[in-house]
């Protein structure tokens, strides 16, 4: 079939003039230039202002480009959400580089595969992680350049090289000449999953998506300009802080970094740097919902809160807008750049009362602006499900925000994008409105007796419970049933909590199939993001 040529495509070619390629680095060039002299970085008594955390990220680029470092070789960050770690998000790919950032709540076998399998080239360590550096150093194949962040708010750390960080980028150009990728499609970044199922495996993000998902954020957060400040609880190596490590530079906002997350020092930080903006999974929510009287401050302004990971259970949600933050919920995974969903609020819910608008928000909601498509549909005929909050399907994904694919792993990027769709793995039905709500993953689905029982909503109903500060439902094998719930749940300190109990009062608000056959009273197993680690307690189930 010839192909017609429109006039509109005649004599008008791209041109330097007329495109760019795009990338979220051009944010910081940007504040720095028109907002020099903005706080840009404070973390304790050290404040940087943007031109200086630019000067700072382009010492950076060009002190690795000094070293032969270019286009895409990898540098690991083994940190804290510490200012090295915010330098490093635009420092390496400003030098053509991907940046690496790694969970630092692996063990030294995990971040072994990591670093030989993203094939590091500089491996930047803050001293609270240097022993597991150490032990990870020597069980990779990997050798290499190692550098360690000389923090002065954390000085007894351990040594793991002779070259410091700060000595290493004072050899840097502070205007160092740094260009856009020559293709936006280049890869900016490296992400690995949690693994719990094997190793690992490497999520790609590009240039072009970065700077997508950046501007995203602030349109969703309504980000204020010059007005806005971040408070960093959300991990900086989960899919690179949400991708919020740039989208602040959009609005030339502020990064409060904080080394050490409690409840005490979230107030602590709200109320003195006037916090606008912070993100987190449950786990915060209930630092946050649970402090103590010593640890709680009384905020004089509102608090935007995103939070993803697992939907927010509806008395967590209502809790913490009596406590002065407000809750959005947003969705999304590692492949998605973080979230690229969001609950998309509407006035008339603020009529509401309080129970109908937690149960509002604790849906996942609709595609993000910069998202072309969220939906549900059945993963084997790929046809979307009905609009009617029952039919259960795969949530999937599809848009410039979703990842490159999974780094030497050609069998699970075709999987995960079969019928040109991104399948999430993630179990979901989709209301009338449009809005989703998650119901489980595939595999938490608990089947019992032919009846689909969503563990997420056994959960909502647990949280519910004034004593109950954590709460995770498994699958426990059954000879009659095939399967029934067994409910794992921490309880508030000093609290007396009996299993009996707890079935009683899931019985008064549940079918009574639904119901847990079987409480245990435990401290659940988290991952640093806050998500409950469900196989270690099927693990758990085999042994009751």
């Amino acid at each position: 079939m010839t192909q017609v040529r429109s006039p509109y495509d005649t004599d008008l070619d791209k041109n330097p003039a007329n495109h760019q390629q795009l990338t979220p680095l051009t944010f910081l060039q940007r504040s720095a230039a028109v907002f020099p002299d903005q706080i840009a970085v404070i973390h304790e008594d050290l404040k940087w202002t943007y031109a200086e955390f630019y000067a700072r990220c382009r010492r950076l680029a060009s002190a690795l480009a000094q070293k032969g470092y270019g286009v895409g070789d990898t540098v690991a960050v083994l940190a804290p959400n510490v200012p090295t770690m915010l330098d490093a998000h635009y420092g390496v790919p400003m030098m053509g580089g991907v940046l690496n950032a790694i969970n630092y709540r692996l063990n030294a076998k995990e971040v072994a595969f990591i670093l030989d399998h993203g094939e590091a080239k500089v491996f930047i360590v803050d001293g609270e992680f240097g022993e597991l550096a150490r032990e990870a150093l020597a069980l990779c194949e990997a050798k290499p350049l190692v550098i360690d962040i000389d923090d002065p708010t954390f000085p007894d750390g351990t040594r793991v090289s002779n070259l410091t960080y700060e000595a290493f980028i004072a050899g840097g150009d502070p205007e160092f000449a740094w260009a856009p990728p020559e293709d936006e499609w280049l890869a900016i970044s490296l992400n690995y999953t949690s693994g719990t199922t094997g190793n690992p495996k490497g999520v790609v993000f590009h240039h072009r998506g970065a700077n997508i998902m950046s501007l995203g954020l602030a349109v969703a957060g309504s980000m204020p300009a010059q007005n806005m400040t971040y408070l960093w609880t959300l991990p900086m190596f989960h899919c690179n802080g949400w991708c919020y490590t740039w989208a602040i530079s959009v609005v030339a906002g502020t990064h409060v970094c904080l080394r050490r997350i409690s409840a005490e020092n979230i107030f602590d930080a709200c109320k003195r740097y006037n916090v606008t903006h912070m993100c987190g999974a449950p786990i915060i929510m209930g630092m946050i919902v649970n402090a103590s009287d010593d640890e709680r401050q009384t905020l004089d302004h509102t608090v935007q809160f995103h939070t993803a990971a697992a939907p927010p259970p509806a008395a967590i949600i209502a809790a913490m807008e009596n406590s002065g933050f407000a809750i959005s919920h947003l969705y999304g995974l590692t492949e998605t750049y973080g979230p690229s969903a969001i609950n998309a609020w509407h006035e008339e819910w603020d009529e509401l009362p309080m129970d109908e608008r937690a149960q509002i928000k604790a849906r996942q909601g609709v595609n993000m602006q910069v998202l072309e498509g969220l939906t549900v549909m059945n993963p084997d005929t790929m046809q979307v499900v009905p609009y009617d909050g029952e039919t259960i399907g795969e949530v999937m994904f599809r848009g410039n925000v979703v990842m490159k694919g999974y780094l030497k792993n050609r069998a699970a990027t075709e999987e995960a994008f079969k019928g040109g769709w991104f399948h999430s793995g993630d179990l979901g039905v989709i209301h009338k409105d449009g809005y989703i709500q998650l119901k489980d993953r595939s595999k938490d689905i608990i089947i019992s007796g032919g009846e689909n029982i969503s563990s997420i909503e056994v959960e909502d109903t647990l949280y519910k419970h004034p004593d109950i500060t954590a709460a995770a439902v498994v699958a426990r094998p059954d000879e009659k049933w095939g399967e029934t719930p067994c409910a794992f749940i921490e309880v508030r300190k000093g609290a007396t909590v009996l299993p009996d109990e707890v079935i009683a009062f899931c019985r008064e608000h549940l079918a009574h199939y639904k119901c847990p056959r079987h409480v245990v009273i435990t401290e659940l197993p988290k991952t640093s993001t806050g998500k409950i680690q469900k196989f270690k307690l099927r693990d758990q189930v085999e042994n009751l």
